[in-house]
């Protein structure tokens, strides 16, 4: 018997191999499905079921995929729901896997048919179970999706789900979730990579609430939602189109680049210090290691999108950007800014300082527009910056209005990554004369502008 975790990075999703003799499983596959087909082969077993724990929201889910080239059948949640592939699943339907029995579990709550999938061992004892989104290590999934109106339901059955069907199966079941940290999907999901129904008991603040009342007050609540949700949502009902006919997007001269890049979007995925020193007018700030957080924030699915990314080329940001539905990839700056340099085309920087010297230009009486794009959990735990503007960078472009469009303004992060991107959202609006503070508030230390607690 053999257990694996697939994860996918940026994104924080988990996806699961279970293999008993030559027979195998797999639990929320990921777009890209050729590491499930390796897998299967490498264990000389054969991929019969494909489980699905509800309609993925934040990644383009494989079933469809994996299910053509292997000839699995898929077992989908949300049964209410039409999809045109595989069978719905019910709670109470059971399925043998060699000698292993795999329940399925009705545990409502971050969706109307969430389905958790208990694994029993040969002698019948309960092992583990595959929660999807409704547990998490430290936190539960979000309630919010089926819309604000039903929170307060989604809350109360996602109680009923953890009271009734999961915490019951006893403390030594581990806990397979479908994300880790880092996921939009639970803001405070934490770095414990495995976890038990004992250890969430013990250790999870939303498992602590004295009455299903205060749990659904305190879990019934609304949380941004990325706008590429939206693909995610039709093509996970529907299936999305096959990534095999899809290759990494055609390497550009810088000629050809820049003759289509008044019709898409520019994405340069390269460090903020290299972006802050030169890049293409009108591009975009979406360093790599931030790609799969905020590209569902900024990025528009219906429009082409070319890139400019570091010397290793666009492999790991066109597999990140296909996983959240992102297709329209339309090519990519061949040979880097390099070659966009040496063929003479134009170029824009972005003005830096280091923390200390705003704190050091505040203390002595200048008084720059101050822009905080942090998130609101951020500002709660870590401190407002006294006479700061702040609009979290997930609601900047569509709150540009609100910025003096003729004002020099110093924008603040917890480390300038976004806030480059913010200054590259102000740039090709138009709007003021941005600045990058790089660094966070552990180097902050003005008195003319101190953190409000």
């Amino acid at each position: 018997m053999r257990i694996e975790r697939i994860v996918s990075p940026g994104l924080a999703h988990y996806s699961y191999l279970l293999v008993d003799g030559d027979r195998a499983a797999v639990v929320d596959p990921r777009r890209d499905v050729e590491v499930y087909l390796e897998r299967v082969r490498d264990q000389g077993a054969r991929l019969e079921r494909i489980f699905e724990t509800h309609r993925h929201e934040d990644f383009i889910v494989g079933s469809v995929e994996l299910a053509r080239l292997s000839g699995a059948t898929i077992h989908h949640a949300e049964a209410q729901l039409d999809h045109p592939h595989g069978e719905a699943v019910h709670g109470g339907e059971s399925w043998s896997l060699g000698a292993l029995a795999i329940e399925a579990l009705a545990t409502p709550g971050h969706t109307p048919g969430s389905i958790s999938y208990l694994v029993r061992e040969p002698a019948g004892e309960p092992w583990l179970v595959f929660t999807g989104d409704t547990l998490f290590a430290g936190d539960l999934g979000r309630v919010d999706l089926p819309g604000v109106e039903r929170m307060e339901e989604m809350a109360g059955l996602l109680y009923d789900s953890l009271q009734e069907r999961l915490l019951p199966l006893g403390d030594g079941v581990i806990v397979c979730t479908a994300h880790g940290a880092g996921s939009v999907c639970g803001a405070g999901i934490t770095e414990r990579p495995w976890t038990t129904i004992g250890l969430e008991r013990r250790l999870n603040p939303k498992l602590r609430h004295s009455s299903r009342a205060a749990f659904i007050e305190a879990v019934a609540v609304e949380l941004e939602r990325p706008p590429y949700f939206r693909r995610s949502e039709e093509w996970n009902l529907n299936g999305p189109p096959p990534l095999a006919t899809q290759l990494q997007p055609p390497a550009l001269s810088p000629a050809e680049f820049a003759e289509r890049g008044p019709e898409a979007q520019l994405v340069d995925t390269r460090p903020v210090g290299c972006f802050a020193a030169g890049h293409l007018p009108g591009s975009l700030s979406l360093a790599r290691a931030v790609l799969a957080g905020h590209a569902g924030w900024l990025l528009d699915y219906r429009r082409p999108i070319l890139l400019v990314t570091p010397e290793d080329g666009p492999a790991e940001e066109t597999t990140l950007l296909r996983r959240m539905g992102f297709d329209n990839l339309g090519g990519s700056l061949s040979g880097g800014m390099t070659a966009w340099q040496m063929a003479g085309r134009p170029l824009a920087a972005v003005e830096t300082l280091s923390t200390r010297k705003l704190c050091e230009l505040l203390d002595s009486g200048e008084r720059p527009e101050l822009l905080d794009v942090r998130s609101d959990e951020e500002l709660e735990s870590q401190g407002r910056i006294a006479g700061a503007r702040h609009i979290p960078l997930t609601r900047l472009a569509e709150r540009l209005d609100e910025l003096d469009e003729e004002a020099e303004t110093v924008i603040f992060c917890g480390s300038g990554i976004r806030s480059m991107s913010a200054a590259a959202l102000l740039r090709r609006s138009g709007v003021g004369r941005p600045w990058v503070t790089l660094g966070g508030l552990s180097a902050w230390n003005s008195t003319a502008c101190p953190l409000e607690l």
